[in-house]
Order: structure tokens, then sequence, then C-alpha cells
């Protein structure tokens, strides 16, 4: 187990106990030697966690603000990669709501187990995802939100352009580049259009409705057909 794994287990096992927990309970528990355990209650206790006690009669955390801790290290670990994702990838919007889980997600983790954050493996770099990019995914993510109608300016492929008017349903990373998935009132069918060749787009008044066979769940269910 990874010491900030241990050290989080560890602060889970003494919140809010009436008993003090002896180290070799706690090394028994965690499969670690009753050294480590003193070790990391050292720790835990320098970076500022209220762990009360002493060896040979036990260890426990009370009458501190601690708030519950429901998620392991690696759900932690998932909902901060996630949310540096959302950070680099979406709208500016979407990027202060995620900086904001990640500084909530930090703010009730013992200073020991801050450095979470700092030691992820895993990065999220936007360059190549620039300020038009960023204002068409906001407007398409708050039109698929309310079910707006969209007018839209679309260069494809071969640099042509057109006009359409969609129904947007969803909008979908693929590794590298935005695509919104929407139905298409010009081709009466589903189209996929990327963000990077969207030239502009205008959200209109009039609103629609999904339908059985005119949803984003449907479309990824015939995708999935195609490729099984």
């Amino acid at each position: 187990m990874h010491k900030s794994e241990r050290l989080f287990q560890l602060v889970n096992l003494l919140k809010g106990r009436k008993v003090a927990v002896t180290a070799k309970q706690l090394a028994e528990k965690l499969a670690v030697s009753e050294r480590t355990i003193y070790r990391d209650i050292q720790n835990l206790q320098t970076s500022g966690v209220p762990v009360e006690g002493e060896a040979g009669i036990g260890y426990l955390i009370h009458d501190c603000d601690l708030p519950p801790m429901m998620f392991s290290v690696q759900e932690l670990q998932a909902l901060l990669i996630g949310s540096r994702m959302l950070s680099a990838w979406t709208d500016p919007d979407q990027a202060k709501h995620a900086q904001s889980a990640i500084a909530k997600i930090e703010a009730v983790l013992p200073n020991i187990l801050k450095q979470l954050n700092d030691t992820l493996p895993y990065y999220a770099l936007g360059f190549s995802h620039d300020e038009t990019c960023q204002t068409h995914n906001k407007v398409l993510r708050e039109a698929i939100e309310a079910r707006n109608h969209l007018s839209m300016t679309y260069k494809d492929v071969k640099q042509d352009i057109s006009e359409r008017t969609i129904e947007p349903l969803g909008l979908i990373y693929w590794g590298g580049k935005w695509t919104v998935i929407a139905y298409c009132l010009l081709r009466k069918a589903y189209r996929e259009f990327r963000l990077d060749r969207v030239v502009s787009v205008t959200t209109l008044d009039s609103h629609f409705e999904h339908e059985a066979n005119k949803n984003l769940a449907h479309y990824i269910e015939l995708v999935k057909n195609c490729y099984m």
C-alpha cells in the first residue's frame, strides 16, 4: 500500500472512535509493522491531524472538524484527474468549476495527503484548445443543456462552407478534438461536427425535445453496433 493511501486509511480508522485503537491492531488492519504505524502517527500529528494517544495505550481522533472521507485514495485520484481534464479541455466556466472542485477536495484532506494532486502522474495540457474553440464549447454545452436549436456555419474537410440548423445532443472528446453530436435539420439525420471546424455558432430561441430515436444514447448505440 502506498504511504499516502495508508495515511488516508489510518485517519479513517481513527476518526470518531470512542475507544483507542492500539498500534498492533492498526498494524494488523493495514498489514504493516507496528514501527510503521508509530512513524505514520507521528507524520499525521506533525501535519496537524489531532491524533491523541500514545504507544502501549492506543490512538484515536475525536473532537475535530475533519469531515467524513467517503472516497478512497484511488477514487480521489480519479476525481482529481477528471477535474484536470475538464480544466484543460473544456470552456472557461467548466474549468473554473473543475478548479473549485480540486480546491474542495484538497480542503478536506489532512496536510500530509494534500500532495496527492501534485504527485499524480497524469497531466492534461490544453495547448491545442484555443479561445475560439473554448467559446464554441461553452455555447454548445449551454444549448445542449437548454435543448436550444443552433444555427451554425461549418467548414468541412474539403474547406467547403455550409449553413446548418442543428439540435445539439452531446459533446464527445476523441483524444485531441471535440465533436458535437447533433441531429441536422438539413440532412434529417445524425451528424458529427468537429469544434475546430466550426466557423460560428448562434443559439436560437426555438427548442427541441429528445425522442426515442433522436438522442445521445441512441446515437451511441448505433455507433457501438457498427463496431460489433
